[in-house]
């Protein structure tokens, strides 16, 4: 099986992000019309938070991870994501394979257990500490998930070599993972 990257073309790259920004663009051009001024200033502010996040992730230089947060809102799923970079960049190349891997496990782990009729969401927060040992990931979901013994197993079993799960919490409507870079 390919993975994301192989996958995607750059057309098709091209595609999908004109797509989105052209829906932004007509989200702004609507309320200027109805003259809804605060709101424009809203969505602007957004979508340059929006694309400040895009450029922390990508200066992690983990191309892989990176790429798979940035498109993973493309495909079909059974829960949005988002994410945020808190603190300052430091470069974690070294684990672009690993943390890719186990995400990637994890995301199509909780695609199968959720509702698919709900609206989910997962928030991913990248906690940046200069000391490398001390970066976390923060995995926030909210929802449902109809199934919570799988993901519980799975999080006490799937290792990963440099991804260390350092605790969590799930229940029927949310799930809390901390996860650690490092041996």
């Amino acid at each position: 099986m390919k993975n994301k990257q192989e996958e995607w073309n750059i057309v098709d790259l091209l595609s999908h992000s004109r797509h989105d920004w052209m829906n932004k663009l007509q989200l702004i051009k609507g309320n200027l019309s109805l003259q809804k001024y605060d709101r424009v200033d809203a969505i602007i502010e957004e979508l340059i938070i929006e694309a400040k996040q895009e450029s922390k992730l990508c200066n992690l230089k983990v191309p892989t991870f990176a790429s798979s947060l940035l498109t993973f809102n493309w495909d079909p799923h059974h829960f949005q994501l988002e994410y945020e970079i808190v603190g300052e960049i430091v470069l974690l190349e070294a684990f672009d394979e690993a943390i890719s891997s186990w995400s990637s496990s994890f995301f199509s782990l909780l695609d199968k257990l959720v509702d698919k009729c709900h609206d989910n969401h997962l928030t991913i927060t990248i906690n940046i500490d200069s000391d490398i040992d001390r970066i976390r990931f923060f995995f926030d979901f909210n929802g449902i998930i109809k199934e919570t013994d799988p993901l519980i197993n799975w999080l006490h079993t799937n290792h990963v070599p440099q991804v260390n799960v350092k605790e969590f919490q799930v229940n029927t409507y949310e799930a809390a993972i901390v996860v650690s870079l490092g041996n």
